[in-house]
């Protein structure tokens, strides 16, 4: 008799945990950052040949639409920075930008800053968005890098 309740009073709880579930309802969906269109990861070179760098593009926290953050990961020259960006024009760049990668400060120049969706051929003969800029950093006045390459694509034939 006693397992009988037990049973039952079991199954009465199972039954409003059910129906009181975390079930939000509604689209799921979270939907994408400000800057989904120029995030990622890329691998870029210097004035388009040698050795690959390793640069990402990200969202900033104010979500905006009008920056980005754009870092180097310490690959090529220790930079991160905050960069206001044009999402139309999938372009980017700007004077005098704080940067401070691990303690590391110093201020950057980007022009001619831009990405380009499904032009770049990858090391692997894929196909990718491409990226170029240009970039001077105030440790070192006066020489402007270029930069290009392509997104990250995820193949290890692209990997770098």
């Amino acid at each position: 008799m006693k397992n009988i309740k037990l049973l039952k009073i079991t199954f009465f709880l199972t039954l409003i945990l059910g129906f009181t579930s975390c079930d939000e309802g509604g689209d799921p969906d979270p939907g994408a950052t400000s800057v989904v269109e120029m995030a990622g990861d890329w691998f870029v070179q210097l004035n388009g040949t040698g050795s690959y760098y390793h640069l990402s593009t990200y969202n900033t926290a104010a979500d905006n639409g009008k920056e980005m953050w754009i870092e180097d990961l310490g690959t090529f020259w220790e930079f991160k920075a905050k960069t206001p960006v044009n999402t139309n024009e999938l372009t980017f760049g700007g004077s005098n930008l704080a940067s401070n990668y691990e303690g590391y400060e110093i201020t950057i120049n980007i022009t001619n800053a831009t990405i380009s969706k499904g032009t770049a051929t990858t090391s692997g003969g894929n196909t990718s968005d491409g990226i170029s800029l240009d970039i001077e950093f105030s440790d070192d006045a006066g020489t402007v890098y270029k930069l290009v390459g392509y997104k990250r694509t995820g193949f290890s034939e692209d990997e770098h």
